[in-house]
């Protein structure tokens, strides 16, 4: 069975006070996730391996940058599903859009990465118990039977708390507590 874990605090909070035996045992044990992230997000194959080792050496680099050691992975997804955006554009730039292919424009891109921005700090925000569920089952799409065994819980327990952090995103996405206004009015 793959392993599902992410590395521990200790090792993250190391890493950031600039222990370089840390910072490396970091870096590979995030590589199966963010490669993992890579595939699942990048238009081709060999985009995947470079996006995942150019987030691997912003990891190494920057790593005292990240604020909270429970925010790892939402951070590395930001920075795979950056650098796949970035290799989409470069492909389109080199080679020119393909003819029926609906190009978005620079407000769309950036409302898009706005609201992957809200995305990431709503998941960041979440108990740690629920973001582990929360990023193993619909960040990495494992199924939930993987997820309870990785994380030693029935499945109904993965479920209420894959729940309990779905709703948590929803709200603070809306913005606002309770349903949408109007949502049921009519």
């Amino acid at each position: 069975m793959a392993d599902f874990t992410w590395p521990g605090d200790q090792l993250i909070a190391a890493a950031q006070k600039g222990d370089v035996e840390a910072t490396a045992a970091l870096v590979t044990g995030s590589h199966p996730h963010v490669r993992r992230f890579a595939h699942s997000l990048c238009a081709t194959p060999q985009d995947a391996e470079d996006a995942a080792q150019e987030a691997l050496i912003i990891l190494y680099r920057k790593i005292g940058m990240l604020r909270a050691s429970g925010a790892l992975a939402s951070w590395m997804f930001r920075i795979v599903r950056n650098e796949c955006l970035r290799r989409a554009r470069l492909t389109l730039r080199s080679h020119g859009p393909v003819p029926d292919t609906v190009v978005p424009s620079f407000e769309d891109e950036v409302l898009q990465r706005l609201e992957a921005g809200r995305v990431a700090t709503a998941i960041a925000a979440l108990p740690a118990d629920q973001r582990r569920v929360l990023i193993l089952r619909d960040v990495q799409g494992y199924s939930g039977r993987m997820v309870a065994d990785a994380l030693g819980l029935s499945t109904a327990a993965m479920k209420s708390r894959l729940h309990r952090a779905r709703a948590a995103v929803r709200q603070a996405l809306q913005g606002a507590p309770g349903p949408l206004p109007g949502a049921g009015d009519d």
